[in-house]
């Protein structure tokens, strides 16, 4: 049986109560409509291409905002548009992984991020990302 869709990606858009983390605190919900968009202009807003949707709280609160891809389970963390852009030119439609913004491997050592931070690092944009051990 074949996929209807190639990738079907879900966007933490969850909004808390004031003062609680979550993912549409960091902007999810713009970025998710940009993401439509993108992927509408690129023509892949159909069956057998690319779905973009919004999801509930994804439970990952300390590490939004997420995004997450499927058929792979490919989790991401994102910032800005350039993030979505190099997500959708290079996963969706390349069908590469972005490694710079996954954050599985983090999860799976317990850790968190404490904060979605840029600087510039040798003319290249990089995320800043503490690992913060459970003790």
């Amino acid at each position: 049986m074949t996929a209807h869709y190639q990738y079907h990606v879900f966007f933490c858009t969850n909004q808390r109560q004031a003062g609680e983390s979550c993912c549409n605190n960091h902007g999810a919900s713009d970025l998710r409509n940009y993401a439509k968009d993108r992927i509408k202009a690129l023509g892949l807003n159909k069956p057998g291409a690319v779905r973009i949707n919004s999801a509930g709280c994804m439970d990952r609160c300390d590490l939004g905002p997420v995004l997450v891809i499927y058929p792979q389970g490919i989790w991401y963390t994102f910032v800005d548009k350039e993030d979505i852009d190099e997500i959708v030119d290079r996963h969706l439609v390349k069908g590469e992984i972005v490694e710079r913004g996954r954050h599985d491997d983090l999860l799976r050592r317990g850790g968190r991020y404490a904060e979605n931070a840029r600087i510039l690092v040798g003319g290249m944009r990089s995320r800043v990302v503490e690992l913060v051990e459970h003790v």
